[in-house]
């Protein structure tokens, strides 16, 4: 019994240590995601047209700021937590509008090719999935594809 212990305890010491998982900041680095994004970079903010904003301001921290133009409120998003899902797709744990009383966490996944990213699945803590397949729900229409303006 004692000699199978060792052995045991032998094999589990020569087994490679796994990887830490990589921050968020880090997965947003390694999808060059960090920027400001839009589906067309050449037009101003508008509801049609939004302009995505990602940026690290402290050590830890990457936020997300949508801005729908003149007379809307930018939507934050603080992220929480972040997963690498395959070389194209980030799962992200995020707070929309952080410290305010609209808080609402929520999950979405990206799809990053290159210099253009979407959002294909989106869900609110507890709540109805909102975009699932790259499709807004309920009504139908495709999430916009961002590029990369800067």
């Amino acid at each position: 019994m004692r000699i199978m212990a060792v052995m045991i305890f032998a094999a589990a010491a020569a087994m490679p240590i796994a990887a830490e998982a990589a921050s968020v900041g880090e997965l947003f680095q390694q999808f060059k995601l960090f920027g400001t994004w839009a589906p067309d970079c050449g037009q101003p903010a508008s509801p049609a047209n939004v302009r995505v904003t990602i940026t690290t301001p402290s050590a830890g921290q990457v936020l997300e700021d949508h801005d729908l133009g003149s007379g809307f409120a930018v939507n934050r998003y603080s992220m929480l937590s972040a997963e690498r899902l395959s070389d194209e797709r980030l799962s992200v744990e995020t707070i929309l509008q952080p410290g305010n009383d609209a808080e609402d966490h929520e999950r979405l996944i990206f799809l990053v090719r290159g210099p253009t990213r979407r959002t294909m699945f989106n869900q609110p803590d507890g709540g109805a999935v909102r975009v699932k397949g790259g499709i807004a729900l309920p009504g139908g229409s495709k999430t916009p594809v961002l590029r990369k303006c800067e």
